[in-house]
């Protein structure tokens, strides 16, 4: 990207910046391990719902893991077959189930008894059957921010393994519920695999308890939660998908005819965005200096929600190298982008690039103080325009 400073240099910021080559070399990868191992890669489209990004990404052959209505009718105005958009979300609205049942899409992955009560009047009024997977709670901790885990037992998210029995013999005597399968997701931006190898282990647990039930489960989701390198992003531009996909392959004790499901997100575009802003001025402060840049958390708000980490480059800046707080133009303190940043000597004018914003940037930015959106922009695009 240093390489196009002078091109990017003119260009007005802050902007979204896709790594069209590096997002197909990932699809690459995912679409060879589906035709491999017969596996079906729902795409979270939570991620990053960026057209551009969600027609390549169908084009590479992913299905759709969808948590909202408009996610799902997102989802088909961009190509994505309904036979493979997955439906999940703790608070479903009945809005969002007539459309899903007009859709006619693969599963409905839920989480508790009153929603699939209401799935199946919503079906019986439509003459129709919904096809749904039960969310359990497989109680194990992701090990990872508080914010983003999903498979404890505090959390509000899926069906607790003490009330598995009660949700599986009420889901089978409802006359338009079709009970195929079971779901489980259990946080992101995981990194240490022995978690996954704990998950495959507890589902195989998990199996057991719908076998007693005389349940033949014919689909098991497994989730997402595959994290990114966001400290080193040069050295993992793609993720490791080899290792993850082979500890299910190890650990997990399918039936030959079950289908096995994954939720794949940051993973999938983590790497390949990046957030390009403009530093408008710099501040000393009392114990620090502030690099006063035009990018805001309204165009990335994972470090004020999170307190994540994301590297930060200067593609200007030439000499000796400095310390800054790099913070942003919204009125708020948890405005900023990193603390402390070693970066060569910031001036006004100079272009940062904050990498690895390909999830959870563009698709959570927001108005708050009625800021402009921003665009995006595409490395073929931008590098067709050099030439």
């Amino acid at each position: 990207m240093k390489n196009n400073t002078s091109l990017l240099q003119n260009m007005e910021t802050p902007f979204y910046y896709y790594d069209i080559k590096l997002l197909k070399e990932t699809l690459e990868q995912l679409k060879k391990i589906q035709e491999n191992d017969g596996y079906e890669i729902h795409y979270a489209i939570k991620a990053n719902a960026n057209s551009r990004i969600l027609r390549l990404i169908r084009e590479y052959g992913l299905g759709a893991d969808c948590v909202s209505g408009n996610e799902i009718k997102h989802a088909v105005n961009h190509g994505f077959r309904p036979e493979k958009i997955v439906f999940a979300g703790v608070g479903k609205s009945d809005r969002e189930i007539d459309l899903a049942l007009d859709q006619d899409i693969a599963f409905f992955n839920c989480e508790s008894l009153p929603e699939i009560e209401v799935i199946n009047e919503k079906a019986g009024l439509k003459k129709k059957t919904a096809r749904v997977a039960l969310r359990v709670n497989p109680g194990i901790n992701a090990n990872t921010h508080h914010y983003i885990t999903t498979g404890a037992e505090e959390n509000k998210f899926g069906i607790n393994k003490t009330d598995l029995f009660h949700h599986i013999r009420a889901s089978i005597k409802m006359q338009h519920i079709e009970l195929k399968g079971l779901h489980v997701h259990i946080g992101s931006q995981i990194t240490d695999m022995e978690i996954f190898k704990k998950l495959c282990l507890r589902v195989n647990e998990i199996q057991l308890i719908f076998k007693k039930e005389g349940v033949s489960l014919t689909d098991l989701n497994l989730g997402g939660g595959l994290g990114i390198n966001y400290e080193n992003p040069g050295k993992e531009m793609i993720p490791d998908f080899k290792s993850y996909f082979k500890i299910f392959r190890k650990f997990l004790e399918k039936e030959p005819s079950q289908k096995l499901h994954f939720e794949l997100g940051r993973s999938v575009v983590g790497q390949c965005g990046k957030l390009v802003t403009r530093t408008l001025y710099i501040k000393e402060g009392v114990n620090t200096k502030f690099a006063i840049v035009d990018a805001g958390m309204t165009e990335l708000i994972r470090p004020a929600l999170y307190q994540a980490y994301h590297k930060i480059t200067n593609i200007s800046g030439t000499g000796n190298t400095e310390k800054y707080d790099i913070v942003g133009p919204v009125c708020e303190s948890s405005d900023y982008f990193g603390k402390q940043v070693k970066l060569t000597n910031v001036k006004r004018g100079d272009l940062l690039v904050i990498h690895s914003t390909g999830a959870y940037g563009e698709v959570m930015r927001s108005g708050y103080n009625l800021r402009e959106p921003v665009k995006s922009y595409y490395s073929d695009e931008v590098l067709q325009k050099e030439k």
